[in-house]
């Protein structure tokens, strides 16, 4: 609700903002469906129906789009753990963390994670807003890690960077889009299924 003190933000302000979430989203899908390398800006500024000189205006380059819908996704993620509630157990709030990242993926919103020499990783690193939204996710992560290896529910052999590694990966993780394609399972029972093998491991348990 605007006041009579709050700023009034103008027609073409929020004009701008509109186009540029429109742009982030467009990019988001992208990445998420075709990875960096195969995205181009053509099909960027064509998906959201501009021309491709005003795309530029808002973002001069293609590492500078993927940038902002890594950011985007990073501020998402740092809300979705601002909401978890914070009497839980942490192996519980591991298993929602790494359940909610596996159905953005299925959902086509997750942008898969750019390769080593990607000249997008270059830019992440030098992305501040990307740099501190993934410090303090990573903290966050790695002190329920710790946690829940000192409560015995995993681990404590395992170096927890490794365990943070591991949950981070199952948001990019193939075999996602192999049982969706198989189009023998919903997305839960994916979820469920990939969530079985993550936490609890392959070998077979006493009946």
């Amino acid at each position: 609700m605007v006041t009579r003190n709050s700023p009034r933000v103008s027609f073409k302000a929020q004009m701008l903002q509109a186009r540029e979430e429109a742009i982030i989203r467009t990019v988001n899908y992208l990445l998420a469906s075709k990875g960096f390398e195969a995205m181009t800006v053509d099909e960027v500024a064509a998906d959201v129906g501009i021309a491709k000189a005003s795309l530029y205006k808002h973002f001069p380059s293609k590492e500078d789009l993927a940038a902002a819908a890594m950011v985007s996704v990073m501020h998402r993620a740092q809300a979705f753990l601002d909401k978890l509630p914070p009497d839980a157990a942490p192996m519980d709030n591991l298993r929602t963390v790494v359940a909610w990242t596996m159905g953005l993926k299925l959902a086509g919103e997750m942008p898969s994670l750019p390769s080593q020499n990607s000249s997008l990783r270059a830019a992440l690193m030098g992305n501040a807003a990307y740099m501190n939204g993934l410090i303090e996710v990573s903290d966050r992560l790695g002190g329920w890690i710790e946690a829940a290896q000192a409560q015995g529910s995993l681990n404590p052999k395992l170096p927890a960077i490794a365990v943070l590694y591991t949950l981070y990966a199952r948001a990019c993780d193939p075999v996602l889009e192999f049982l969706k394609m198989s189009e023998l399972h919903s997305d839960e029972e994916i979820i469920e299924l990939v969530m079985i093998t993550c936490f609890e491991g392959l070998n077979a348990r006493p009946g």
